[in-house]
């Protein structure tokens, strides 16, 4: 409701504390003005010189307080403050204090227009808030870039912790903002705010699974920034590299990022290969599939031969003995080759893939390390190698099983097999060239 000039004359009289304003307004009234103009020429005039003063303030604080601690900063050999003018701290601080000085010059510039004043006021009041908010999520940012810099909290989910820290700071600051607004209690608005609870879960139900889920991962300690995890539903697997409220970053091998939403993390199994990363060993499982028709007894001769492996000789020695004194002990018949025990030409090449592994430094031998013979089938008797490598890194380990396969491969022909793999199209050419060769003659 606008007053009349009167209204206005007797709240000045009530109000009137600057004697600036009044000089101004004496001033205006000299000119020939009358009192409702004197009030409103003095306001506009006031205003446009506070609003001139706070901009020269605001530019002082920015350009010379602020570059003058930015410079003392950028020397210190402290890494806390450069994180404070990375995350902006410093500027906002600075937009305070011109937001301070105008909530307090704001009475005498609208002393006349009491309407106006509180406007403005509650205006400057919210202006505040933001600001201080503003601080505030700047200072979060900046204790999360610190502890990202610390061991213990290197993989831990610090940007899940931040926007949970974000979204708490939003509905203080939207608490208070409505309270200044309607001039209702914050208390009154959160009881309010209880009965449309069943709506906001609706509204931020992804939300709040992300954070459930970024507390239970946490909890748990189920997955890390750095782990290695796959999860071949969300075609994931690679490094994380970001965990948030909503999502997790995966870095797959091949450069691409897949966005996995964390509450998935709770529903959906997923395999974490950290405990292979920390064991300090990387299982190698792979077999060779030994043709069967080549499996057979050793003559004395071939294992005299082989008996000039150094590493399989001891084993040689051994079981020759063990062999003799069983066969003496049964009295086997020797002319049959079936009757007693022989050495096979699968078994001493097991014995030598062993003896292989176990004198290779890059095999770890505080894991389980041995070589086994599978169950045949249609390609063959699987011999596989099982084994732990000694480092985990990816490029280092696929070096060693395969350097570990490349000399089981050129072996294999010295004990008389051959490893087994389907017919190509020049075998079948060559076979084809023999029959009608045969049949020629």
């Amino acid at each position: 409701m606008q007053l009349s000039t009167t209204d206005y004359l007797e709240e000045i009289n009530k109000q009137s504390q600057s004697k600036f304003y009044d000089w101004s307004y004496h001033k205006l009234l000299q000119a020939g003005f009358n009192s409702e103009w004197a009030h409103t020429i003095n306001s506009i005039v006031l205003l446009f010189l506070v609003i001139l003063i706070l901009l020269i303030i605001d530019f002082i604080a920015r350009k010379v307080i602020l570059s003058v601690v930015t410079r003392f900063i950028i020397k210190s050999k402290n890494s806390i403050d450069d994180y404070l003018i990375k995350n902006k701290t410093l500027k906002y601080i600075s937009h305070f204090i011109p937001l301070f000085i105008a909530q307090q010059i704001s009475p005498i510039i609208f002393l006349g227009f009491p309407n106006w004043l509180e406007a403005i006021n509650k205006g400057i009041e919210i202006l505040l808030v933001l600001n201080i908010m503003l601080i505030v999520h700047s200072a979060l940012k900046t204790l999360r870039d610190i502890l990202k810099t610390r061991k213990s909290f290197a993989d831990k989910p610090l940007e899940s912790y931040l926007q949970v820290s974000q979204i708490v700071l939003i509905c203080i600051g939207g608490t208070i903002t409505f309270s200044i607004l309607t001039g209702i209690s914050p208390l009154s608005f959160l009881v309010s705010l209880g009965a449309a609870s069943a709506i906001l879960m609706l509204v931020f139900k992804d939300t709040i699974l992300g954070f459930v889920a970024s507390i239970s991962v946490s909890a748990n300690d189920s997955i890390r920034v750095g782990d290695w995890i796959e999860m071949p539903k969300h075609n994931a697997d690679g490094t994380v590299i970001e965990i948030n409220l909503n999502n997790v970053k995966v870095q797959n091998f091949d450069k691409t990022i897949t966005t996995i939403p964390t509450h998935t993390l709770l529903i959906d199994s997923f395999k974490n290969y950290r405990g292979m990363q920390t064991s300090g060993g990387r299982r190698i499982k792979r077999a060779i599939n030994i043709k069967i028709s080549t499996i057979r007894f050793m003559t004395e001769e071939e294992i005299k031969d082989l008996e000039r492996i150094q590493i399989l000789k001891p084993f040689i020695e051994q079981r020759r003995l063990e062999i003799s004194e069983y066969n003496n002990r049964s009295q086997a018949d020797q002319s049959m080759p079936v009757n007693g025990r022989k050495m096979t030409n699968i078994g001493l090449f097991r014995a030598y893939a062993t003896a292989y592994i176990r004198q290779n430094p890059n095999i770890n031998k505080d894991m389980i390390s041995m070589v086994r013979q599978m169950d045949p089938t249609e390609h063959g008797v699987p011999l596989e190698i099982y084994v732990f490598s000694n480092d985990t890194r990816f490029e280092i380990y696929e070096g060693i099983r395969s350097d570990l396969f490349d000399h089981l491969f050129a072996v294999i022909t010295y004990f008389k097999l051959e490893v087994f793999e389907s017919p190509a199209s020049d075998d079948l050419r060559n076979l084809s060239i023999k029959i009608d060769h045969t049949h020629l003659q």
